[in-house]
């Protein structure tokens, strides 16, 4: 009799307790800028690639001039719209984070985001980021013409995340507003395309980032 409520008792034990190691979820964490503040919604950054990121702008034997950030920018020979998410010298345009809860005003890592340029275009698509496929590079790239919040099917390609790496942090596309749906998920960098331009969109190689407080 005791064989078997000991026999119970652990039964019970393995099915109430995970095993060590046994995945619990992406751990969520405050977002810190470079001035070690929280990182907050609708509040004006600059995301700027680390010096020790591989930059596009900045590639042997050329002079490497550290200082990258990025901007919205017109891609194609004629100049046309949409405009794409560059790499560019400088810091680059401010940029704001919108979570998938409007009401959320830290923004915190491996978690859903909105990104948008806080910048005035000439073109009709809108400032927020999107991924879509690049028929010039074949690959994707971010783009303009996203919309904020909405999360599900309909907006899954607008939805961004930010990643802890090392001491800095990383941007990432798996979005998770949508349960049905099954995203291909990619580290968000910087490559160049054959016409030269630095666009951004999914590298083989996490790109690490930092935020900048516009204020700064």
């Amino acid at each position: 009799m005791r064989s078997l409520l000991f026999l119970f008792a652990l039964l019970f034990a393995l099915c109430t307790h995970p095993f060590h190691g046994e995945a619990q979820g992406p751990i969520m964490q405050d977002v810190l800028d470079t001035n070690n503040n929280t990182v907050q919604a609708g509040k004006d950054y600059y995301i700027r690639p680390v010096p020790n990121s591989v930059s596009t702008i900045c590639r042997p034997p050329a002079p490497c001039v550290f200082g990258s950030g990025f901007a919205l920018n017109s891609t194609t020979p004629n100049k046309a719209c949409p405009l794409n998410v560059v790499e560019v010298r400088g810091t680059g345009q401010a940029l704001t984070f919108t979570p998938t809860n409007p009401n959320t005003r830290d923004i915190t890592t491996n978690s859903d985001l909105n990104i948008k340029f806080d910048v005035k275009s000439n073109c009709p698509e809108s400032t927020v980021w999107r991924l879509v496929s690049d028929a010039s590079s074949g690959q994707r790239i971010v783009t303009s013409g996203g919309v904020i919040g909405n999360p599900g099917q309909s907006t899954v390609s607008n939805w961004f995340m930010i990643q802890k790496d090392d001491d800095d942090y990383n941007l990432y596309f798996c979005p998770r507003v949508c349960e049905t749906c099954k995203p291909v998920c990619g580290n968000i960098g910087a490559f160049l395309d054959n016409n030269g331009n630095s666009l951004v969109g999914i590298t083989d190689k996490q790109y690490k980032v930092r935020f900048q407080p516009v204020s700064s």
